[in-house]
C-alpha cells in the first residue's frame, strides 16, 4: 500500500530510539484537547515535552510530526510485555478529540489508512496496535471508551478477543502484555478498550475474554526487554 500524502509539521521534541532499537508497536492516543490546532501546539511546543509521530484532525488530515525512525515523546511511564520504554519501540498517533466525544468518521478512515501503512513498512502485528490506556493502566485512558477497536481488528489492524476457558484473569492480562497494576486498575484498563459498556466485579466474560486475548495473542517473549 502507498504512503498517505502527509502534511509536515515538525515537532521539535524527538531524540534517537535507545540502543538503535526499531518500532515493534503503534500506541493510540486521544489529544484531549478542545481543537485540533491546540494540541498540534502542544505537541509542537519545547516546553511541553511532548510529542507524537503523527496527530490526525476530526477532518482527516494527518499531520507527520516526528519521523518515524526517530523516538516521539508520547507514551511516558508503564509497559508493554517485557518493554518499559515504550517510546524507543513504538510509532505514536494522537487523534485530534477531547476525550469525550465520537470519533468522526473522515478521521478514522486516514488513522487506517495509515496503520496500514505503518504496519506493513515495519512489519508490526496487529496484536502490537495497542491503547496508551493498556500500557499505562490507571494512569492514561485514551483513546477512550468511544474508540472502536473492534472495526479497526475487523481490517486486520488490531485484536479483538474471542471468548476462551475463564482462568486467572490478572495473569491472563500479563501474558498478553499488560504490565503489572492493582487487580481493579487491571480491570478498568481492559474494560476500557474491550467491555466499555460493562460495570460491577470482575465476571466470567472478563475472564474468558483474557484468557482468548491471551491464548492468541500472546505478547512476544522473545523481544528483548528495553
Amino acid at each position: 500500500m502507498t504512503m498517505l500524502p502527509l502534511a509536515a509539521h515538525p515537532s521539535p521534541n524527538f531524540g534517537p530510539r535507545k540502543l538503535g532499537q526499531l518500532p515493534d508497536m503503534v500506541v493510540l492516543h486521544y489529544t484531549a484537547m478542545p481543537t485540533c490546532a491546540e494540541a498540534h501546539d502542544r505537541l509542537c511546543d519545547p516546553a511541553a515535552e511532548v510529542s507524537a509521530h503523527y496527530l490526525i484532525s476530526e477532518q482527516g488530515a494527518v499531520m507527520a510530526l516526528v519521523p518515524e525512525e526517530l523516538r516521539a515523546w508520547h507514551a511516558g511511564a508503564g509497559g508493554w510485555g517485557g518493554c518499559r520504554d515504550v517510546n524507543s519501540r513504538s510509532i505514536g498517533i494522537e487523534l485530534a478529540n477531547p476525550g469525550d466525544a465520537p470519533f468522526a468518521e473522515p478521521q478514522m478512515r486516514a488513522l487506517e489508512g495509515l496503520l496500514a501503512d505503518v504496519l506493513a513498512r515495519w512489519q508490526i502485528a496487529p496484536e502490537r496496535v495497542i491503547a496508551h490506556s493498556d500500557m499505562a493502566p490507571g494512569r492514561k485512558g485514551d483513546p477512550g471508551p468511544r474508540f472502536d477497536w473492534r472495526r479497526l481488528a475487523l481490517q486486520g489492524l488490531s485484536v479483538w478477543p474471542e471468548p476462551g476457558e475463564p482462568g486467572d484473569f490478572a495473569a491472563d492480562l500479563a501474558r498478553a502484555g499488560y504490565p503489572s497494576a492493582p487487580a481493579d486498575v487491571l480491570l478498568a484498563a481492559f474494560r476500557l478498550r474491550f467491555r466499555p459498556w460493562a460495570r460491577g466485579a470482575l465476571d466470567d466474560t472478563d475472564r474468558a475474554l483474557a484468557a482468548g486475548l491471551a491464548a492468541r495473542f500472546p505478547v512476544d517473549a522473545a523481544r528483548p526487554a528495553a
